[in-house]
């Protein structure tokens, strides 16, 4: 018979933002923890609940009493047991006897040793059997462990009405310990373990709730106390009934908010409420954020994406008439709409230009100066990338100059997940051009991983300027990301360069756009020119980048490993690297050029051009003449960009390679042969590797 165990505590409220989380830690740890001392049967499972007041696990298989196990002791080193006569030594009888109180004999003797070594030296060892724990000896523990370690981001202290003081992430008033329908004896947190607990707070239909066996908890929890016990059925739930609610319309659901909701709710109803149309002035940005952070509702738009005045609120508590619900939180959502409608209102009257003084109030960062200082470096390189780009350098300037203005401005001051998108409507407030004010937004994109680029080249420009200007002066002053620890985002500033490289195909250098950057730190002498050691550390990320993208280690690492300056076609020579890889030739070729890799590494030095006079082998006078012959094909199709071309025409060169190093003797004695032979390598490894480093495919 396989037995039911349930495990709940019941506690205050616990923190919304965390609860999903805190589920899964508690019952995982419990599970394993259980599993661990062997009280799971094979093919044992368990299912997690987490509701606002409660954390508790089901797991089906448990074992009642853990099995016996058979034990093999170390006793001690036979050297130390027995004494020159064979006989045991006091230190042995000692420990015999504390083995035998421990395994609950009267007395073990020497003949139930065995000798053994130990890989060191012989010693003897007892085998016993160790028969198995009951469950609440193994369930005590796990359940302390587990308690232990969950992620709780912060702990409360507090008493019990014993006098006694616990600590947990909020005060517990329950604990559930079934096997079946039997109560685990159990003592967690001053409490002792029963079979009740408590229902929603106003449906419940019992004051106290018995579980009268393990099984029975979600569905008594339902049926009785209007709980659904479930974290992922509940979100489910709230998920479809909010989407049935809007009907027609898009509603505006991120997983956090939706994971929140359902970290507050133990029975959820939805419910659709409204606001006053006039607010549909104010940007819906604001609104929408007002709602989702302040008040925890779901915005709803038309197909257009514009915000409807309607909106969905997810209720604890299921009611014949409504009607007293959705006017309260009509009531409560007004005056946060008022608010958002007067700071924009406010903002409007004052150009974003006439705020780029009050910058230099503004501290970017003591070692690097203030938001103007800031401000006036991202216009230069924005300036700068906007040439490069054929971009109108002018409108590149006015918009790296307005960037940063809506900083100061009441809507972000209240909003900061705004800064850039209220740039943009005060921008074109105030009369900017709509290049200007498109960047002013665009140029945070992206702001997250597999966020939008910006679509203008104005905005292109000032994006990069900004996250470039971020990354290597954060790092010039000697705050380089350290393991797990980005405190200024500079990993993904590094990505959002990367990704506008790439994807839009700039036709900029990587190096250049570095050392432009560190120029416009000259004169701080705390700054460092850091350009060296953040290439690497992009080209780092851009072999995570396109690892992420599905292309293969050995493909990336070839392209990748040459540090290529520039990456507008860095996506063409990974798909020309694929194709050659699988080309017949391609293993043979790898091989070959890492061996004339290491061969050259070995010789470092420039050996010119191959005298066709000093090749006397005909191994090598043929595999230079086919090079000869190849090479036109080469670099044709090399200046063309066709990079798949390019590497399929080595395939011609194989079977010459071959013969060359069956044949030929690189390192002669005669130097000018050797020297010839070393240049001919050369010139073979510079072809091979124009568009990567074929090398890195060898295995």
């Amino acid at each position: 018979m396989k037995h039911t165990l349930l495990v709940e505590l019941l506690t205050e409220e616990l923190p919304p933002k965390v609860l999903g989380k805190l589920g899964d830690a508690f019952a995982t740890a419990i599970t394993n923890g259980l599993s661990a001392r062997a009280f799971l049967e094979e093919g044992a499972s368990f299912t997690a609940y987490a509701s606002p007041r409660r954390l508790a696990v089901s797991i089906h298989g448990v074992r009642d009493t853990s099995p016996d196990k058979v034990m093999r002791e170390k006793v001690l080193p036979v050297a130390v047991a027995l004494d020159k006569a064979g006989q045991p030594t006091a230190p042995l009888t000692k420990k015999l006897a504390a083995l035998a109180s421990h395994t609950g004999r009267d007395h073990i003797g020497l003949s139930e040793l065995e000798r053994a070594s130990d890989g060191k030296a012989d010693s003897f060892f007892f085998t016993y059997t160790a028969p198995g724990q009951p469950l609440a000896a193994g369930l005590q523990v796990t359940l302390e462990e587990s308690v232990a370690k969950l992620p709780i981001p912060k702990v409360m202290s507090y008493q019990r009405p014993t006098g006694e003081t616990v600590h947990f992430v909020r005060p517990v008033h329950g604990l559930i310990a079934l096997l079946d329908d039997q109560v685990v004896p159990l003592n967690l947190l001053g409490l002792q373990s029963s079979q009740t607990t408590l229902g929603h707070r106003f449906l419940s239909r019992k004051a106290l709730l018995r579980i009268p066996s393990a099984d029975r908890y979600a569905h008594l929890l339902e049926e009785e106390g209007r709980v659904i016990a479930s974290y992922s059925e509940r979100k489910e739930k709230i998920r479809v009934a909010l989407k049935a609610k809007a009907g027609s319309d898009a509603i505006l659901m991120p997983e956090s908010l939706l994971d929140e909701v359902t970290a507050l709710v133990e029975w959820p109803v939805v419910y659709e409420c409204h606001f006053d149309d006039s607010f549909l002035s104010v940007p819906q940005e604001c609104l929408i954020l007002t709602m989702q952070t302040n008040q925890k509702y779901f915005a709803l738009t038309d197909s257009g994406g514009k915000l409807r005045s309607r909106f969905l609120i997810v209720s604890n508590l299921d009611t014949a008439d409504p009607q007293h619900i959705i006017a309260g939180n009509e009531r409560v959502v007004r005056p946060r709409l008022s608010d958002a409608k007067f700071f924009f209102e406010q903002d409007k009257k004052k150009k974003l230009v006439d705020r780029l003084p009050g910058l230099s109030s503004v501290v970017y960062h003591n070692k690097l100066g203030s938001q103007a200082q800031r401000n006036e470096r991202v216009v230069a390189i924005a300036s700068a990338v906007a040439a490069s780009l054929h971009a109108d350098v002018a409108i590149a300037k006015r918009a790296a100059q307005l960037s940063k203005a809506d900083l100061l401005t009441d809507m972000v001051g209240e909003f900061p997940e705004l800064q850039g998108i209220m740039g943009t409507y005060y921008a074109r407030h105030d009369g900017e051009p709509e290049e200007v004010a498109s960047a002013i937004g665009e140029h945070y994109q992206p702001r997250f991983a597999g966020d939008t680029l910006p679509e203008t080249r104005t905005g292109t420009a000032v994006a990069m300027a900004d996250k470039l200007e971020t990354l290597i002066g954060i790092w010039g002053i000697g705050l380089a990301p350290t393991g797990d620890k980005d405190p200024f985002a500079l990993r993904r500033h590094a990505l959002g360069v990367l990704r506008m490289l790439v994807e839009h195909k700039l036709p900029l250098s990587l190096s250049h756009l570095l050392h432009l950057t560190a120029s416009q730190f000259s004169g701080n002498g705390q700054f460092t020119d850091p350009s060296t050691d953040v290439q690497a550390f992009m080209y780092d990320r851009l072999r995570g980048l396109l690892r992420d993208r599905g292309h293969a280690q050995d493909a990336v690492e070839a392209v990748v490993a040459q540090s290529p300056d520039r990456l507008d076609d860095i996506l063409e020579r990974l798909d020309a690297v694929k194709g050659f890889a699988a080309l017949p030739e391609a293993a043979s070729l790898a091989a070959a050029n890492k061996r004339i890799t290491n061969i050259l590494k070995k010789n470092e030095g420039v050996y010119g051009e191959v005298q066709p006079g000093l090749l006397t082998e005909s191994a090598e006078q043929k595999l230079y003449g086919v090079m000869t012959e190849t090479r036109q094909t080469v670099d044709q199709a090399f200046a063309q960009a066709d990079f798949s071309a390019t590497l399929k025409a080595l395939a011609a060169l194989r079977d010459d390679v071959d013969a060359f190093f069956n044949d030929v003797m690189v390192m002669a004695d005669d130097p000018a042969l050797r020297g010839n032979r070393l240049a001919l390598l050369q010139s073979l490894h510079g072809m091979m590797n124009r568009v990567a480093d074929i090398s890195r495919l060898a295995g």
